[in-house]
């Protein structure tokens, strides 16, 4: 067991994909830093992430499995900025009343530097610090590595201009890996798809989920709908 004392305290921000789940593990594994919850943005009507359109129930099991607190920043959307940016300071004023050392969020982005100079202006603006423990990692090793190491994901949403609409609900696995296209980031760093996390090495338990149905969004985003089983 950690001692509370020990370490930074820092959130993770959360969509339930491969990307944040990496990220997250490597914050664990490194004594500088203490993970005291997660951090989603969730539509007030439907309770699910925007864009990758993962269910409020689906994060919340995953959160139990980590056993860490998911806080949910909730707000109408689509939403403009300035909307979106008051629900996730209400949201980051909730996670400092549990912790009041709380100073720092981490993201799993990779190497869009448009997006990272984003969240860093952003959060500064709110008084906080945003670092990104996974940021310029090879993202074809990584891929591989998160299959190695024993996590199980699935294609929750895919972008049909980038990649073939097939791939949505499929297992991240090498089969594929092998199968994107070339021009196509392994870990969807530029859209091409989102994932869900069904279990891992530090998760208590594998979630239970059942497919309960698909969409097509805008013409191009392919959804598969994952519930609790």
């Amino acid at each position: 067991m950690i001692d509370p004392a020990i370490g930074t305290p820092v959130l993770v921000a959360w969509s339930g994909g491969k990307d944040c789940l990496m990220a997250l593990e490597r914050l664990r594994a490194d004594p500088q830093w203490r993970v005291t919850g997660l951090l989603t943005t969730l539509d007030r009507a439907s309770d699910r992430v925007a864009m990758h359109e993962t269910r409020g129930s689906v994060l919340r099991a995953q959160a139990d499995a980590l056993d860490l607190p998911l806080i949910e920043s909730v707000l109408d959307w689509p939403a403009d900025n300035a909307t979106y940016t008051i629900a996730l300071g209400h949201a980051l004023r909730a996670a400092q009343a549990r912790e009041k050392r709380l100073r720092h969020i981490a993201f799993g982005d990779l190497f869009l530097a448009d997006i990272r100079a984003w969240r860093e202006s952003l959060m500064a603006d709110l008084g906080w610090q945003a670092i990104f423990p996974i940021w310029g990692e090879p993202t074809t090793a990584l891929a591989r590595h998160f299959i190695d190491s024993n996590h199980r994901a699935l294609l929750t949403c895919v972008d049909a201009t980038q990649i073939d609409p097939r791939f949505a609900g499929r297992a991240y696995d090498h089969d594929l890996l092998a199968e994107l296209p070339a021009a196509a980031d392994a870990c969807g760093e530029n859209g091409e798809f989102h994932t869900l996390v069904v279990d891992a090495p530090s998760f208590s338990t594998p979630l239970r989920i059942r497919r309960a149905g698909t969409a097509v969004r805008d013409g191009r985003f392919h959804n598969v709908d994952f519930a609790l089983a």
